[in-house]
């Protein structure tokens, strides 16, 4: 390692370079019982792997205020229900969570319209209800996430305001 000038250094010492450890331990292998080997498994709720998916729950919170929801619905279950389908589009595309996916969420289910369709409100409120109480109620919040069919996971968000709110149901599968 450089030293600056006015360090004193013995005239005597050679400088040094690396040299190999007498000791070259094993490679690690995972051993571990648990372990998950081969491809992340895929069944009905068992959810979208992906990375750094914690970052979806910031992201809502920037949302929040744009949420509109009617008499009798909670943002917190409109958002907890949206996160899901968000994620799943993530994962799909091999990334962490941006803006957009859950731009596409909340606009499917008519949250960011000022006066969504009365049959999308009825419905949303079905399946919405309580979801935000993810332990008592993850299978419902799967269910949401499940039912949105694949093509619209692909849609642009142009494509799903296009599509709204006359196309909700091909949108969300309902």
């Amino acid at each position: 390692m450089a030293a600056p000038k006015h360090t004193p250094v013995d005239p005597v010492d050679r400088p040094r370079a690396y040299v190999s450890p007498d000791f070259v331990p094993a490679p690690w292998t995972n051993t571990r019982k648990a372990s998950v080997t081969g491809r992340q498994p895929r069944a009905e709720r068992l959810g979208h792997p992906g990375p750094d998916q914690g970052y979806v729950l910031s992201l809502a919170e920037r949302l929040r205020p744009r949420v509109r929801v009617t008499s009798g619905e909670s943002v917190d279950d409109a958002i907890q229900g949206c996160i899901g389908i968000a994620l799943r589009r993530a994962s799909h595309f091999g990334r962490a969570p941006v803006i957009h996916d859950l731009d596409i969420a909340f606009t499917m289910w008519g949250y960011f319209l000022d006066t969504p369709p009365t049959d999308l409100v009825v419905a949303r409120s079905g399946f919405f209800a309580e979801v935000a109480n993810v332990v008592h109620h993850y299978v419902e919040a799967r269910r949401i996430v499940d039912m949105v069919p694949q093509s619209t996971i692909i849609m642009t968000p142009e494509m799903v305001r296009k599509a709204m709110p006359n196309s909700w149901r091909a949108l969300t599968g309902a």
